[in-house]
């Protein structure tokens, strides 16, 4: 009875307006005094106890200051000098601005670990440089939008530090490079859609028409951008540094391209790149630190085993709870935050990754592919809205593009699935399995 009260309540809480961090620690406090009886208030220790427990990790710090790479580089103008590059090789014609969208929206991805981020960093640049092409602007929201999703898979990834913390034998190391070859692949699956779609509505009529930059002032003046990512997955390779190191040599290396390379950050700027950042990552790790307390109750009321076992026993085979999992967290992801939805269900289908002996690694890529796909699929799909603001257009208003770029990354986990080695063979061969 307290079981399902606990997910009443949540459900409630959010329907009702209340933030989703605010909602998991309301409702597991509530159901952890119910369990408790007399002694509720005796019990209540525990809130305080798990809220301290869910920040409380070393990889979390990693948080932060990701975030802050992401402000950092999104003022710095790394963006737009990527975006020239990439136009000076792949040229001018119809579909080539989206696909250059997509494919430095990949690249920021081995900067910066938030996918609202990219969005952000990649839209300023890109949704007006479309737009001015000819381009629909709630195609290119679709297009940045979707871009995006792929920053959760290419390491660093905020997300893969947040599962590292969830399940034992899953390591930071290993899981980001895990996420490179199907970040890399659902990147290019986005660019054919989009493309595709391009040229069969004949958009961006004004794109041959526009200058192409020269090629080696663009290289020249991208490079600072360039060498980010090798400096940051290179370093941990070496052994330099750890996961949470880089991300604060990456704060260090970004700040120091925005004020002495290209001498876009002024010291000025440095109070509202910190308070952005600041925000984000404590939004974030509230949303953590409360979700320990809903993750407590779960443990504490006995729901994680029974759900457990109810659905191992359901008669579905491996691949049936496979494939219900992916409807659910699809839908789920529709709605909540990826974060969000790491801290709710990892704790409840851990059991079953024991169960059917998944790679824990394996099944996180899976994870995180599902919340990739729900990050842009209306209609509460946090990349897409921030695409969407900056493109001043509705979210209804890419439904017809979006759609299309959604089969594309399904059909990746559908490849990652049943070829498990796309996401095991890199960390295997870098020795982090």
């Amino acid at each position: 009875m307290i079981a399902t009260l606990l997910f009443v309540a949540f459900v409630v809480l959010m329907l009702v307006g209340v933030p989703i961090g605010a909602a998991l620690g309301l409702a597991g406090a509530a159901c952890i005094a119910l369990a408790n009886g007399d002694a509720q208030w005796f019990g209540l220790l525990a809130v305080p106890q798990n809220f301290y427990a869910g920040l409380g990790k070393y990889p979390l710090l990693a948080i932060p200051m990701f975030v802050l790479v992401g402000s950092i580089f999104d003022r710095s103008g790394v963006a737009l000098r990527l975006v020239n590059f990439a136009v000076a090789i792949v040229g001018r014609g119809p579909g080539m601005l989206p696909m250059v969208a997509i494919l430095v929206a990949m690249f920021l991805g081995g900067i910066s670990g938030s996918g609202p981020a990219n969005a952000a960093a990649v839209g300023a640049v890109m949704i007006a440089a479309m737009s001015r092409a000819g381009y629909p602007p709630a195609f290119s929201a679709s297009v940045v939008g979707a871009a995006a999703a792929t920053d959760i898979l290419i390491p660093p990834s905020v997300a893969f530090i947040v599962y590292s913390v969830l399940v034992p034998g899953a390591s930071v190391p290993a899981l980001f490079a895990a996420g490179m070859i199907p970040g890399i692949l659902a990147g290019f699956a986005l660019i054919i859609p989009a493309v595709w779609m391009a040229r069969k509505h004949k958009m961006g009529a004004l794109e041959a028409s526009m200058p192409r930059p020269a090629f080696w002032k663009s290289l020249r003046e991208a490079t600072w951008g360039l060498a980010a990512p090798v400096l940051i997955l290179g370093g941990m390779r070496a052994g330099w540094f750890t996961p949470t190191e880089a991300a604060v040599v990456a704060v260090f290396y970004g700040l120091f391209v925005g004020m002495v390379i290209y001498r876009t950050i002024k010291v000025r700027d440095l109070f509202v790149i910190l308070r952005e950042a600041g925000e984000l990552s404590a939004v974030i790790l509230l949303v953590v630190s409360l979700a320990g307390i809903f993750a407590y109750s779960l443990s504490t009321l006995g729901v994680i085993d029974p759900v457990a076992k109810a659905i191992t026993n359901s008669g579905l085979g491996e691949y049936g709870v496979l494939a219900l999992l992916i409807v659910m967290l699809i839908t789920v992801g529709m709605f909540l935050d990826g974060v969000s939805i790491f801290l709710i269900f990892v704790p409840l289908l851990w059991p079953i990754v024991q169960f059917y002996k998944w790679d824990p690694v394996w099944f996180g890529v899976i994870l995180t592919l599902k919340v990739a796909l729900g990050q842009f699929t209306p209609p509460l799909a946090v990349n897409l809205m921030v695409s969407c603001r900056i493109a001043n257009v509705r979210m209804e208003e890419t439904v017809r593009w979006v759609g299309w770029m959604l089969f594309a990354m399904f059909l990746v986990m559908v490849a990652v699935i049943a070829w498990p080695q796309l996401a095991l063979w890199l960390p295997a061969k870098l020795g982090y399995l």
